[in-house]
């Protein structure tokens, strides 16, 4: 496996339940960046896959979304690493279309897109809807306390029996590496 695929809000950056609608409002988590330079410094690939749904909501808009992604991966580029893309859903949770996590959309496109298996890849979130579309394409799903991630577990915890927690992405990105050199 050498795809792996992030949620963005709670996983890199604070989340907010006012939603991230600006640059100022984007600010990483402790280690998020450096964690994604490990991870591309271990061999892996990068990518962002994320439900914005602020867009359909009227809270922002494409413009802000880019500038915010700039900013992204101008840090992660800064502590020398990088995302290979950011694949993002829109739409509202009542649109019905099929990117929104937890349908699988983005993950199939990232496949496509890559030439990978959806279920070659891991990906990481914060919520039950990120854990909810790994499992709809078999992928690897892996759960961070950051963010939602606590209150999810919480909640769901009897449901996400044998999923793989970290307390944050530096402690996933840290373990997974470290496990691959020792494999080596």
């Amino acid at each position: 496996m050498t795809l792996i695929v992030l949620d963005r809000d709670g996983v890199i950056n604070e989340d907010s339940d006012e939603y991230i609608k600006s640059v100022e409002e984007w600010v990483p988590i402790e280690d998020s960046v450096e964690s994604i330079a490990r991870l591309n410094n271990g061999g892996y690939r990068v990518i962002v896959a994320t439900n914005q749904s602020g867009i359909a909501r009227g809270l922002l808009d494409l413009e802000a979304l880019t500038q915010i992604h700039q900013k992204m991966h101008r840090l992660v580029q800064e502590a020398g690493g990088s995302i290979e893309a950011v694949f993002f859903c829109p739409h509202g949770p009542d649109d019905a279309c099929e990117c929104r996590k937890p349908k699988p959309g983005l993950l199939h496109e990232i496949a496509r897109r890559t030439g990978e298996p959806a279920s070659d890849m891991i990906v990481v979130g914060d919520s039950l809807r990120d854990i909810e579309a790994a499992w709809a394409v078999g992928a690897r799903p892996v759960l961070v306390r950051t963010g939602k991630g606590e209150r999810t577990l919480t909640k769901h915890r009897k449901r996400l029996e044998g999923v793989e927690i970290y307390d944050c992405l530096a402690s996933f990105a840290l373990r997974l590496v470290e496990t691959a050199e020792a494999a080596d």
